[in-house]
């Protein structure tokens, strides 16, 4: 029987229905949401732990660091405008060091059941969206994760790029203005959406199923919410609160 899954979004995270909830990775939750090396080093400590969630950023220094971060800045420096050399200087609020694509990959890679959610963010150019594609897709596939990971990304030219460098990989598009037939058509494998987008279009999940899309949305916090997806039949819900949506 297929089941739903649950992402926790802002721990990088995901669960499945089953998750034991005496699980260390799941106590730790509330108290590391910055804390990355923590996070990692938990991995393969619980069997049901499905996704580690990773945001691949670039940085602009010759050696080409790919790095792993939320937001476009770390400390006030501009990720792509800032070598590395710079950025490792500043830890994170937590003490940790500044992690790199790397650090993530080498952790997920020691539990072969745990799937890698890589997410590589928008750059300002098409001309740099396509190098840093270029070098996670080269990382991985030299790291031999192909087939451990799965990719997501805001821009439809990254995600078109990964399918054109790695047919085989699976990619979903997140921004959300586009139909099921239209990523359909554009060769990708599933949507991501903001919630609100299906409930502004109540049939694409349907829609999306019928023509073999995989489903996500994203960050359901309302239970509510949860349970109307799940009677549309989305395959995967991004969550902060996998614990009462399990319920």
């Amino acid at each position: 029987m297929k089941k739903n899954y649950l992402r926790v979004s802002s721990f990088k995270y995901s669960y499945h229905e089953g998750t034991n909830p005496d699980c260390r990775a799941q106590r730790l939750l509330a108290d590391a949401a910055t804390d990355n090396r923590k996070l990692l080093e938990i991995v393969g400590e619980c069997a049901e732990l499905e996704d580690l969630w990773s945001r691949v950023r670039c940085e602009n220094d010759e050696r080409w660091c790919l790095v792993v971060n939320h937001d476009e800045h770390h400390a006030k420096m501009e990720i792509s405008e800032t070598d590395f050399k710079e950025l490792k200087k500043v830890k994170l609020s937590n003490g940790e060091d500044f992690p790199t694509l790397k650090d993530y990959l080498k952790q997920g890679k020691k539990d072969k059941a745990l799937r890698l959610v890589v997410e590589i963010k928008p750059d300002k150019t098409k001309e740099k969206e396509d190098e840093l594609t270029a070098k996670t897709i080269k990382m991985i596939k030299d790291m031999k994760l192909g087939g451990q990971c799965d990719f997501i990304s805001f821009s439809l030219n990254i995600c078109k790029e990964i399918k054109k460098l790695e047919p085989s990989f699976k990619v979903q598009y997140l921004k959300g203005e586009l139909s099921p037939q239209q990523i359909k058509e554009e060769g990708l494998d599933g949507i991501d959406y903001h919630f609100s987008v299906f409930q502004k279009n109540p049939t694409w999940i349907a829609d999306a199923k019928a023509l073999g899309l995989i489903t996500n949305a994203w960050t359901v916090n309302d239970v509510a919410v949860a349970d109307e997806l799940k009677k549309q039949g989305i395959g995967f819900i991004t969550t902060n609160i996998p614990d009462q949506l399990k319920k």
